[in-house]
């Protein structure tokens, strides 16, 4: 069961803390995205499951609602 802090620190503070660091995971992924399909023969990459895992990984990034570490997570875990 998840243990939730008894004092958790206000949303503000947090996005002020990991702002940056997110962004820069972000840009990340987009660029090596990008490299993808800049390479040669993208296509021999597009069905694969890992590409597949990636985008699902980010749908759930965009979705609302908490635990989407864990959603990640067992997404992972079903390939």
């Amino acid at each position: 069961m998840p243990t939730i802090a008894s004092h958790p620190r206000p949303a503000g503070e947090t996005l002020d803390t990991y702002f940056l660091e997110m962004r820069a995971r972000l840009l990340e992924i987009g660029a090596t995205l990008d490299r993808i399909d800049r390479s040669a023969r993208p296509e021999e990459v597009a069905a694969d499951p890992r590409l597949a895992f990636v985008r699902e990984a980010l749908a759930v990034l965009q979705s609302a609602g908490p635990e989407r570490a864990r959603r990640i997570e067992e997404l992972y875990s079903l390939k």
